[in-house]
């Protein structure tokens, strides 16, 4: 730890703040993600290990690590969110997409994983949250006006996140998650849905079968370890697909809700308004104005 503190040099890719009322999904990031809670409460599973989240704490996730995040409080669970890696590389200075894409960008570099066994969670006494939320404010502002000497800036202040992160587990502020049950079987379902979610024939007997459980099994996972259902998560993964084609793509709806797994338009269309709160033609319509925003470019998906 000693010598990656004396070589690092980091950065940022993208820094932004999430509000969400009801926040649910999982990631897996090809960069490492700081994460500060201003407001509410959370369950995060981060590689298997479920930490119960709340207002003053600090998350800092390496590259590849699994988490699924559920919010878990009647008020919106706020998030200042940095995208950063340890090391720069010119290639990797390309990347703006947030997430696992392509295969170049899963095969992560050894120098990238020098916070692999960390403790990734720690939390903020009331006194110094202030001082913190002044650093991630004067990054946002930084990574929104760029400028010849805004990289530089950014490094520095990255450094100061993980100083700070480091500091609050060093005074004894970090503390242990509990294991969740049969992760090992919640993320082979996983893994799956997010592989398969095209496949209208896609069930609860299959994706058991592909985690070696029972479909009751998985059903009764999913209720007591993520709080939702089977059919719930995969219908999320689908609009989410959804929406990117939308945003990214000319295709029709029609061949988009055919893609992402949907036996029709019509099913598409009902299941898309009760989770997004708007039609597909809709939300497609708003998505010149959605470019460039946290709606759009936002890592983080509410709960369908």
């Amino acid at each position: 730890m000693e010598a990656w503190m004396h070589t690092v040099s980091p950065f940022v890719r993208a820094v932004r703040v999430s509000e969400s009322t009801s926040l649910y999904g999982e990631w897996i990031d090809y960069d490492h993600v700081f994460t500060y809670v201003e407001q509410g409460e959370a369950d995060f599973i981060l590689n298997g290990v479920k930490y119960a989240v709340k207002e003053g704490d600090l998350l800092l996730m390496p590259s590849f690590m699994p988490h699924i995040i559920r919010s878990a409080s009647a008020i919106p669970l706020i998030q200042w969110v940095c995208h950063f890696d340890l090391y720069y590389d010119e290639e990797r200075s390309t990347w703006r997409e947030l997430g696992t894409m392509t295969d170049r960008q899963r095969a992560i570099a050894e120098k990238e994983t020098a916070l692999a066994s960390i403790v990734p969670i720690a939390h903020v006494r009331p006194q110094d949250r202030l001082e913190l939320k002044r650093k991630l404010a004067a990054m946002l502002q930084v990574h929104a006006d760029g400028g010849p000497h805004g990289s530089l800036l950014l490094k520095a202040l990255c450094t100061e996140l993980l100083y700070a992160f480091f500091k609050c587990q060093a005074e004894g502020q970090g503390r242990e998650g509990k294991m969740t049950r049969s992760w090992v079987s919640i993320e082979k379902s996983l893994a799956y849905i997010n592989k398969r979610y095209g496949d209208p024939q896609l069930d609860n007997a299959g994706i058991g079968a592909q985690a070696g459980i029972s479909a009751n099994h998985l059903c009764a996972l999913f209720k007591d370890q993520l709080k939702t259902t089977v059919h719930k998560y995969v219908t999320h993964v689908r609009i989410e697909q959804a929406k990117l084609r939308m945003l990214e793509s000319d295709l029709t709806l029609t061949r988009i809700a055919e893609d992402v797994g949907f036996s029709g338009i019509h099913p598409f269309s009902r299941a898309f308004k009760a989770g997004v709160g708007m039609t597909p033609s809709e939300f497609r319509a708003s998505g010149a104005k959605r470019r460039g925003t946290d709606i759009a470019s936002s890592h983080f998906r509410d709960e369908a």
